[in-house]
């Protein structure tokens, strides 16, 4: 039998006193597209990191063709044809797009010793990478000019452009529309043709049984299932990923008060000449902003909020009219958990207890600080009940937000609002790269603080996600409200017809 392409042997690794792998042995073939799964903090991502030479491991070995490698560097497994692509982008927002694909290996013209940079060849290329992931733009933009779900396709197309034999793909969909993401699942599918192996990342299950001719499962630091053919099923690798079966999640109707907590009026968002927007969203209700990409959702929460200008209309909380100060909404009772909860959802390098107490040292009360002191004793005992109410997993209060999950990241992300006195929550694409046991939780969350009387307004692009959670859905078409939703109308067909509306 010929050697596998890639082979990891008897892997391992340990950050301090946390394993993050254990003994994990893995082959992949030529042309073969193996996605790997399983819940946060399984180790998927140590793995990958040992594979494209950013971490080395504490044992195991990494054989190409049957060579054992070792790396020194990134640039060593690049040179073996590993490209990895973050789930977190990793482009120079201040260089072109040309720039950012052969940044450290640029091309020349002339003799070596001049340096001369060949832009025009670069830009060649670059045109033709671009246009394998289907994204027409001038090589020449800079990327700081372009939206995050091209920024996504421009990551594809830079791990192109080093003749990858393997492409490591790190939720590589998170960010990127239906139209975009069908469009990489296609591309996969040349690449496979072509004789490139994939490792494919995701919690979207759907795309995994798609694609996959195989599913190796991580839990724990541990290899502990290979799934192929007919085992490619949703409820096997839930149950093989997280140890348990887990109960099928259907929405639950709530009995809600009926009278409305959240009323917007003729709210213009981004311009004056914009369609105003009218809705309400009740005591006890959940109610799902939807619709593609671009279409204005966030644009929307944030506008309540008071992150960006509202230019026209009223919102009113509780029957208190708000101006659409941030400060103001803070007060009025008014949270927003934004999408990424790194850039601007979190102090990602400061602990837990400075997190989840950071938006209620704002609004202090003299059992929390003592003049220009903080009580240290409060925010301890605030972080700790926070913890024990969100079953946020850490070792303590005072760990590094950085070292948790995405689902214990997010939940943090959550707690220090819920510090408050809270009336209206929003939540942008609250389960945004978290695992589905950690979805689960959220869920749950989400409905017990919809069931404590809190209107929730979420914006969210997983439509399993909606029909989980949401009483009403109200679905966004270029900055509008193109259509209402109830319980019972809910499908995916109808949906997509109103969001793809044009009147």
């Amino acid at each position: 039998m010929p050697e596998p392409l890639l082979r990891l042997i008897s892997v391992s690794k340990r950050f301090g006193n946390t394993r993050a792998l254990n003994d994990v042995s893995l082959n992949v073939e030529q042309g073969e597209v193996i996605s790997l799964v399983g819940e946060n903090g399984a180790g998927k991502s140590t793995l990958m990191k040992v594979l494209a030479g950013i971490v080395s491991p504490d044992h195991g070995q990494v054989q190409i063709d049957g060579v054992a490698c070792q790396w020194t560097c990134p640039g060593d497994a690049i040179k073996a044809g590993i490209a990895l692509i973050h789930q977190e982008l990793s482009l120079h927002d201040n260089l072109t797009i040309a720039e950012n694909l052969f940044l450290g290996r640029e091309l020349t013209r002339g003799p070596d010793w001049l340096g001369w940079l060949d832009r025009s060849a670069m830009r060649t290329d670059t045109t033709q990478f671009l246009d394998r992931v289907g994204l027409s733009v001038s090589p020449d933009t800079p990327v700081s000019e372009l939206p995050i779900a091209s920024k996504q396709l421009v990551e594809i197309a830079r791990a192109l452009s080093v003749r990858a034999r393997v492409v490591v793909m790190d939720e590589p969909t998170s960010s990127l529309s239906e139209d975009e993401a069908e469009r990489l699942i296609q591309l996969i599918g040349k690449l496979k043709e072509d004789g490139v192996a994939i490792i494919y990342i995701s919690h979207r299950l759907a795309e995994v049984i798609r694609i996959s001719d195989r599913i190796e499962v991580l839990r724990d630091g541990c290899h502990v299932r290979t799934l192929t053919g007919d085992q490619i099923d949703h409820d096997l690798i839930v149950e093989s990923m997280v140890g348990r079966e887990l109960a099928s999640r259907h929405h639950a109707r709530r009995a809600g008060s009926g009278k409305s907590m959240l009323v917007v009026e003729d709210l213009r968002v981004g311009s004056r000449s914009a369609t105003p927007i009218c809705f309400q969203v009740a005591v006890g209700e959940v109610v799902a902003l939807v619709g593609l990409v671009g279409s204005g959702r966030t644009e929307i929460l944030e506008t309540i909020f008071g992150v960006r200008p509202r230019w026209g209309g009223r919102v009113r909380v509780a029957d208190q009219e708000i101006s659409g100060d941030v400060n103001e909404s803070i007060r009025s009772g008014i949270a927003l958990v934004p999408e990424d909860r790194k850039q601007t959802g979190l102090l990602i390098q400061s602990d837990v207890r400075d997190n989840a107490t950071l938006v209620a040292m704002g609004h202090t009360t003299p059992t929390k600080t003592r003049g220009r002191w903080i009580s240290r004793k409060w925010q301890s005992s605030t972080a700790d009940g926070l913890i024990s109410q969100l079953r946020i997993k850490t070792a303590s209060n005072r760990s590094a937000v950085a070292s948790l999950s995405g689902g214990n990241q997010q939940k943090v992300a959550l707690a220090k609002w819920l510090a408050l006195d809270l009336r209206v929550l929003m939540l942008d694409e609250p389960t945004r790269g978290v695992d589905i046991g950690a979805k689960a939780e959220i869920y749950e969350l989400i409905d017990g603080l919809a069931r404590d009387g809190l209107a929730v307004l979420v914006v969210s692009s997983e439509m399993e996600e909606v029909f989980a959670i949401a009483d009403r859905v109200l679905v966004i078409s270029q900055g509008r409200i193109a259509g209402e939703l109830g319980r019972d109308e809910m499908s995916e067909e109808a949906i997509m017809h109103l969001a793809v509306s044009q009147r």
